[in-house]
């Protein structure tokens, strides 16, 4: 099996180390990562400037860009093949509920997705990480589970491990995405110039949190699992706009 692997942190992270070297076990590998950490870039692509690929002492590649950009540009021009799969973390903290919009982690993969490849991001949730491990353990499961159990569409998994050791974990169960509450304010702060900047405020608490979601899996030291979608057409409203239009 070929795979494609990328993040968010940046291809000098824990998680994407580990994880490499343990799908390297059972897989040929590609790393291709941002040079920074991207977290929070979403689906976005670099449009406005070119592109520039290197090669980290790793082995790994690094790209002046996006997430996206990575795995857009190792299957559209880089590789001289199309990967069985592609592979975006181990992510350092959670990507669950509201969270998938904006992560990083969720956006290479979906990229993948997008260009026709079965997808998994994977990140490990908890605070204090230490156990990127038990997150590789569970993304080489999945990965054996794809090459003997083919699926007749690409499908695109999100993956959130409890940051606990492996056996400790209390079972795999498939979710549905939660949902938080309204984000923490902005806070206001002067840099050394004397100009007010503002940081971006923590993501809110677990509003529905309840069984079958991904908050309540993690609460449970379950692994979480959920298939996502890409069609954001709100199909019940259609009706209605239709009606307000005439």
């Amino acid at each position: 099996m070929r795979i494609l692997i990328s993040n968010d942190d940046g291809y000098f992270a824990p998680g994407l180390a580990i994880l490499a070297a343990h799908l390297a076990t059972i897989a040929d590998l590609v790393v291709v990562a941002p040079e920074r950490d991207r977290s929070g870039a979403s689906n976005s692509l670099t449009l406005d400037r070119p592109l520039k690929l290197r090669r980290a002492a790793s082995g790994f590649y690094y790209v002046n860009g996006t997430p996206t950009d990575c795995v857009h540009l190792a299957v559209t021009g880089m590789l001289d093949h199309q990967p069985d799969l592609v592979v975006s973390g181990i992510n350092a903290g959670a990507n669950m509920g509201d969270d998938t919009i904006y992560s990083g982690t969720v956006a290479a993969a979906t990229e993948g997705y997008l260009l026709g490849i079965p997808a998994i991001a994977v990140s490990l949730v908890g605070k204090d990480l230490q156990h990127y491990e038990t997150a590789a353990r569970v993304v080489v499961e999945l990965v054996q589970r794809f090459a003997v159990q083919k699926n007749s569409q690409p499908w695109l998994l999100n993956v959130n491990v409890p940051n606990v050791e492996y056996a400790d974990l209390q079972g795999t169960v498939v979710t549905r995405l939660g949902k938080r509450h309204k984000a923490e304010p902005v806070i206001k702060a002067l840099n050394p110039q004397g100009e007010t900047v503002y940081w971006v405020g923590a993501a809110g608490k677990a509003q529905d949190a309840g069984e079958g979601t991904d908050f309540y899996a993690l609460a449970a030291h379950q692994v979480s699992i959920t298939p996502l979608q890409i069609d954001l057409t709100q199909t019940s409203q259609l009706a209605a706009v239709r009606a307000w239009l005439q």
